[in-house]
């Protein structure tokens, strides 16, 4: 059976673990911290399940790709998360959203009762959906 991990280079992953802990509700398991206390590798875990790792980044792209996107201007991938609830997706909407750039207002879609498209300050492009 193949899995698929998701991985995500970010700068600040000091403030990006409790960050996507808070907008996700995860834990965080297995892990290794770089010297200046940033992440070499973190995995974030939602009940039980791997949710995605974050490893510290080199470069400033995070910050420049979340610039660099508009509502015209999808990147070629993103992080899809089917969550519980409408609830559920407008509480990490309002998390993920904080320094972010709005692509999709949160709304309804036909497929879709609740769910949007945001990249949070980081640079990652998330969409959240019920």
């Amino acid at each position: 059976m193949m899995k698929i991990g998701l991985q995500v280079y970010v700068q600040g992953t000091k403030e990006a673990v409790p960050f996507y802990q808070k907008a996700f509700g995860a834990t965080l398991g297995y892990n290794v911290k770089n010297p200046d206390g940033t992440y070499m590798h973190a995995e974030l875990m939602v009940e039980g399940t791997l949710l995605l790792a974050l490893s510290e980044s080199g470069s400033s792209t995070g910050a420049e790709n979340m610039k660099r996107y508009s509502s015209t201007d999808y990147p070629t991938m993103n992080f899809s998360v089917k969550l519980d609830s409408a609830e559920d997706v407008k509480r990490t909407y309002e998390i993920l959203s904080e320094g972010g750039n709005i692509l999709l207002p949160l709304g309804p879609l036909p497929w879709s009762a609740c769910c949007t498209n945001v990249v949070d300050r980081f640079g990652v492009f998330w969409y959240i959906y019920v």
